[in-house]
């Protein structure tokens, strides 16, 4: 019982502490937004030939979705620094609970921050004229929640090897970027060179990205199965890597 209050402590702390950072979180929503409008405008009148794409901001606006998940996701790790920074975390180490409660409850509360951005995006679907395929919606919320575990993560076990804030931005400049790009959010999988998709299918947001343009617009690369099946192991093995990081470095 002591470890359940715990993990629901630390991901109510979580939560409120990236509520208070109102103007981080509209930043990266309308971050999102310009990225699917500006970007995704500009882009509309080209065609892929071969590949069926008409409308570019259909198909980017999963991969958005996707990116929100994967910015918002990764810098929650930096509540780590934060939190040995100013001695909270000092605060937990000494305390009963087991250092996985402690990740979970980070965890829990990166992911719903992720969440909760990642829907305000999908709901405005009706900006770029993108027609959701609402009926797959509880699919969709599970692959957004496998995403999000995923990067939380990854995150967090970046963090904790980290002493900086400096070098946590450092860090996920070179991760975040990449990530992104090799995602196949902006573009098609099929239309990347031979010698990039090793790391394509290395990347577990591919999978994510996959999974959601299948969900939301009925336009898939990999198989919705194998793609949850990725995603779920991507999970667990980051959140098992992160559990061995608290407990060495916490």
């Amino acid at each position: 019982m002591i470890e359940i209050r715990a993990v629901k402590a630390i991901w109510y702390r979580e939560v409120k502490a990236n509520l208070n950072d109102k103007t981080r979180v509209v930043s990266s929503i309308v971050r999102s937004l310009l990225w699917l409008v500006i970007f995704g405008g500009g882009f509309n009148s080209v065609r892929f030939a071969g590949l069926g794409i008409t409308n570019y901001q259909e198909f980017l606006f999963p991969g958005i979705v996707g990116m929100s998940l994967l910015f918002t996701s990764m810098f929650a790790g930096i509540s780590v620094i934060w939190d040995r920074e100013f001695g909270f975390l000092k605060e937990i180490v000494v305390s009963p609970i087991s250092r996985f409660s402690m990740l979970l409850g980070k965890v829990l509360g990166g992911s719903t921050m992720a969440m909760a951005e990642a829907l305000i995006i999908l709901f405005c679907s009706f900006i770029v004229g993108v027609n959701v395929e609402w009926v797959n919606l509880p699919l969709i919320l599970l692959t957004m929640i496998l995403i999000s575990f995923t990067l939380v993560s990854l995150g967090l076990t970046v963090a904790s090897f980290l002493e900086s804030f400096e070098g946590f931005n450092t860090i996920m400049s070179f991760v975040i970027q990449p990530m992104f790009f090799l995602s196949g959010a902006v573009f098609p999988l099929e239309s990347m060179p031979v010698w990039m998709k090793p790391l394509v299918y290395l990347n577990p947001l591919s999978y994510g990205v996959d999974a959601l343009r299948t969900l939301i617009i009925g336009v898939p690369h990999f198989s919705l199965w194998f793609d949850f099946l990725v995603m779920i192991l991507a999970s667990s093995l980051m959140m098992a890597l992160g559990s061995r990081a608290f407990k060495a470095r916490m």
